[in-house]
Parts: structure tokens; C-alpha cells; sequence
């Protein structure tokens, strides 16, 4: 009876065997699939920014349907009562004083894009040098709203700038082909800043755009 029943048993797991091998395969791996668009990890340091300009997919920019910066969440905390729009102040001014909950009581900034000194910090605004809609138009529509507040509050790269809240809306959400920083002497770190963004996330560039963006890295 015991080697009746053993063989039994060895008939029963091949039976099972073949029946997975046969047709369950699929059924025993996770479904990793995804339609998610994640953006990459950034440019290796010292890329030449022509060349990174020059490997950026070119395309006509999308609509904005479904656009609105609710879908971009700012400004992220990012500890000790400071959010990001407050480190980008600390790390950008100087002799930067701050009072209760991080708030900036003082300082001194000079903005980039007109080269106009501040003193008071209501006067600036912290620009995304990719505008929240202009990453929209070049493929951040597809992102999830997690990866829309990354790209918002972004830190590791270029793309946060404090300016004069005037310079800053006087950009609004154009591209590289319809604004230009006013101080030409900038042009250069613009420009590189802009690809720099479009690179890391991934982004596309119209043809306007990629011309303009060239005419400026000339400039460096």
C-alpha cells in the first residue's frame, strides 16, 4: 500500500507540473507593465549642451487641454517649516534671515533676468525656468501628478530661480523662442539651463524653440 501511495503522489505532482509548464506559465509573474511615463536620471556632468540640445526630440508642442497648475503641486515642504519656495531663497540670497516657520525676513537676491538688486523678498517670485505649462506642452501632460510635483519642486537641478516678481511675469509661460532674459549676458546660463531641464525630464523642444535655444549657447 506505502508504494502505491508514494507513486500516487509522484504521478499527481507531474500531472500538476505539466499543467503550469503546459499553460500557467504567464499566470506566475507580476504584471509589471506600466503607461507611465517616468522621467530619467540626469545627463551625465560636462555634456556639451549643443549636443544635448541637438539629441532633444523635436516635435510640435501639445494642446492644453487639461492644463492647469493645480496639476503641478507647489510648493512642497521640505522640512523645518520651510518649503521650497524658502530654500530656494536661503540658497540663492544673501545674508538671509529667517523668523518663525521659515519665514524670510531679509536679504539680498539679484535677479538673473533683469539684474535688478532685492532687499525684500515679496518682490520676487521663484520662476521654473521650464514653465509649468511649456513642460505640459513638451510631454509632462503624460506624467502622473506625482511626477508633475517632482518637476515643480525640482532642487537637485536648474530648474528653480528666484527673479523679480516682474521679470518672472513678464516670461509667463513662453518658451525659449518668444522670451528671452533681458540681460543678454545671461542668455548663455539660460539657455544651458533649459536644456539641462529638457534633457533630464525627457521633454521635447519645438523648432522656434531649439533655434532660439542654439542662438544663445552661441552666446557662451
Amino acid at each position: 500500500m506505502s508504494g502505491k501511495r508514494s507513486a500516487a503522489v509522484i504521478s499527481g505532482v507531474l500531472v500538476i507540473f505539466m499543467i503550469i509548464a503546459g499553460c500557467g506559465t504567464d499566470l506566475l509573474l507580476p504584471d509589471t507593465s506600466s503607461t507611465a511615463t517616468v522621467p530619467p536620471g540626469p545627463a551625465a556632468p560636462g555634456d556639451d549642451p549643443a549636443a544635448q540640445l541637438a539629441a532633444l526630440t523635436v516635435a510640435p508642442e501639445a494642446k492644453m487641454a487639461g492644463y492647469s497648475r493645480d496639476r503641478f503641486p507647489h510648493w512642497s515642504s521640505q522640512g523645518d517649516g520651510c518649503d521650497t519656495r524658502d530654500v530656494v531663497l536661503q540658497r540663492q540670497g544673501a545674508d538671509v534671515r529667517t523668523g518663525n516657520g521659515c519665514k524670510i525676513t531679509s536679504g539680498t537676491w539679484t535677479s538673473a533676468y533683469d539684474g535688478k538688486v532685492v532687499t525684500d523678498p515679496g518682490e520676487l517670485d521663484i520662476d521654473h525656468v521650464v514653465a509649468l505649462a511649456e513642460g505640459w506642452r513638451s510631454g509632462a501632460d503624460k506624467w502622473t501628478d506625482e511626477q508633475r510635483e517632482k518637476f515643480a519642486n525640482d532642487l537637485g537641478g536648474l530648474q528653480l530661480i528666484a527673479v523679480t516678481a516682474s521679470s518672472n511675469r513678464a516670461k509667463g509661460d513662453q518658451d525659449a523662442a518668444k522670451w528671452k532674459p533681458p540681460v543678454e549676458t545671461y542668455w548663455c546660463t539660460y539657455a544651458r539651463a533649459v536644456v539641462s531641464v529638457k534633457t533630464l525630464y525627457a521633454l521635447t523642444v519645438d523648432e522656434a524653440e531649439r533655434d532660439a535655444l542654439a542662438v544663445m549657447l552661441k552666446t557662451c
